[in-house]
């Protein structure tokens, strides 16, 4: 597996706790605490409903229950990295009856989500088989859960961008025009000042033309992000960089061109779709009340 972000359990506990309250707000799991006796024990299994769907976010969904009942009992059948098929148990939960079912929701939506990233992301990975291009990740995540999705994304197969504004300089087309106000020469200038204020970081700029290419270029930025360009455009920033700094084609980029951009020789791909439109996996919970 790539390099795992940790998970920052501070900002996940305070997420969790976010979804369980919108879900009981006061008065709690009326239904359940209706009909299913407080004294009930049961166990309920995570159960694999797709083909070749890869496991992450195991532990986000033990803590979901567990902060709902601390005695549940969370089994892991799988780990994170893994891969399902349907029919396959994923993680079994024992217990209060009460508290399964009060937590299943919040657990599956944490899950089913993170397993989606984790299966989409292998999937683009995949389609790079065999180049040396990097699948990226972007920031286009769900507000607050960026740590857990890009943690998912480096579980499936794929590789993190910057994680936010701060551990990168990324100057992109809005950055060029306010830079292009004070006249011509605006890449070089942003990432003279880029370096001057942060020397401590990178600096990758966004070109949408081979002369922007040339000009992030002399200006010795570490990436150039090709963004929109065609096959051909791309090919030609290829021999015209030299590896002299790392290429990054973002902008228009379906898995089925994965592999025409593999052979270009672009050394990363970075795609929104690994987070922001991704089909959550689908799991269920089955639940057997206790003799």
């Amino acid at each position: 597996m790539n390099n795992i972000p940790e998970i920052n359990w501070k900002r996940v506990d305070a997420l969790i706790t976010l979804a369980l309250e919108e879900d009981l707000d006061t008065l709690g799991d009326t239904t359940t605490n209706s009909v299913v006796p407080a004294e009930a024990m049961a166990t309920a299994v995570l159960i694999c409903k797709e083909p070749d769907m890869i496991v992450a976010g195991l532990e986000v969904a033990e803590r979901v229950f567990k902060t709902v009942d601390h005695n549940l009992n969370f089994t892991s059948l799988k780990q994170d990295g893994d891969r399902c098929n349907v029919g396959d148990h994923i993680a079994t939960i024992t217990g209060s009856a009460r508290a399964l079912l009060t937590a299943e929701r919040t657990a599956l939506n944490f899950l089913q989500r993170l397993c989606g990233v984790a299966t989409t992301s292998g999937k683009y990975a995949a389609a790079l088989a065999g180049s040396k291009t990097v699948a990226l990740d972007t920031r286009k995540t769900t507000p607050g859960y960026r740590n857990l999705e890009k943690y998912a994304v480096a579980v499936g197969g794929a590789t993190n961008h910057r994680i936010g504004l701060y551990d990168r300089i990324m100057i992109k087309d809005n950055h060029r025009e306010m830079a292009a106000m004070e006249g011509p020469g605006g890449i070089a200038r942003s990432v003279e000042r880029a370096r001057a204020m942060y020397p401590q970081l990178e600096v990758e700029v966004e070109a949408d033309r081979l002369e922007e290419v040339q000009e992030a270029l002399d200006a010795k930025a570490e990436h150039i992000m090709l963004d929109n360009m065609s096959d051909e455009m791309m090919a030609e920033a290829v021999k015209m960089v030299g590896g002299k700094a790392k290429l990054e084609a973002s902008g228009g980029i379906t898995i089925e061109r994965l592999p025409r951009i593999g052979k270009i020789g672009v050394d990363f791909v970075s795609a929104g779709a690994l987070t922001h439109s991704v089909k959550a996996a689908d799991i269920s919970l089955d639940i057997q009340v206790s003799k």
